[in-house]
């Protein structure tokens, strides 16, 4: 029978020691004063499958898309903010194997705790099951964003690119933080930007600039629509 954790991630280990080793935090053992096994090689492993998955499922999904547009999506889908909103949407933190210490100081919550945890759980599941289930996860985990990139695949970019468009009809984005909400070490922001103190476009994010980034994804995103609304009519 799967494991709760297993559910979530929707592989059931034939090796359930490879999942555990993949939750293993440095600390557990350190902490013991005993040599003891932990995810870091596993680590290693898995960021290697993760670019090569994400790398051919791009490749094969934008046939006609040039190669700096191909490194410069993968990079987003694929950083270390990515990887965190990866692992908290499995509750990955509440599995974590830590020192009594780390986990009092917020390493269940800690962004790089939990990358990297993501990046063993790849790693995990490609020696468990082989590339094809290993591929097939972590485009479920990156489907949902990519979604989201379609329109935009220099999203770094977005706020540059929105503010050009407005400027060539005389206008100038605004934006504005709207609430930043959860403890110090784990904000959550959230931005909009308007147009003559319309809302033209929100977003959230682990930082303010992703937020605001996001914000102006969200108000290009409306400006295509409407654009190809007014072509269709």
């Amino acid at each position: 029978m799967a494991c709760p954790l297993e559910t979530q991630l929707g592989h059931r280990f034939r090796n359930p020691s490879l999942l555990q080793l993949a939750l293993t935090h440095p600390s557990w053992g350190h902490e013991r004063k005993q040599p003891s096994p932990h995810n870091e090689r596993l680590e290693f492993l898995g960021d290697a499958v993760l670019e090569l998955a994400i790398s051919d499922h791009l490749y094969h999904l934008f046939p006609d898309m040039p190669e700096g547009h191909l490194t410069k999506m993968r990079a987003h889908l694929v950083n270390r903010s990515a990887l965190t909103e990866m692992a908290k949407e499995v509750n990955l933190g509440d599995h974590l194997l830590l020192g009594k210490a780390e986990a009092a100081h917020g390493g269940r919550e800690r962004p790089s705790n939990l990358a990297n945890a993501m990046e063993a759980v790849i790693g995990a599941i490609f020696l468990d099951g082989g590339y094809t289930a290993a591929r097939a996860f972590a485009i479920a985990q990156v489907d949902p964003r990519l979604k989201k990139l379609s329109d935009n695949p220099e999203p770094e970019n977005a706020k540059g690119i929105l503010q050009e468009r407005l400027h060539a009809v005389g206008l100038n984005p605004v934006y504005r933080i709207t609430s930043e909400t959860g403890p110090a070490h784990r904000k959550q922001f959230e931005a909009q930007v308007e147009v003559h103190g319309r809302v033209v476009g929100k977003g959230a994010g682990l930082t303010k600039k992703e937020a605001e980034t996001r914000a102006a994804m969200s108000a290009l995103s409306a400006l295509r629509s409407r654009e190809s609304g007014s072509v269709a009519a």
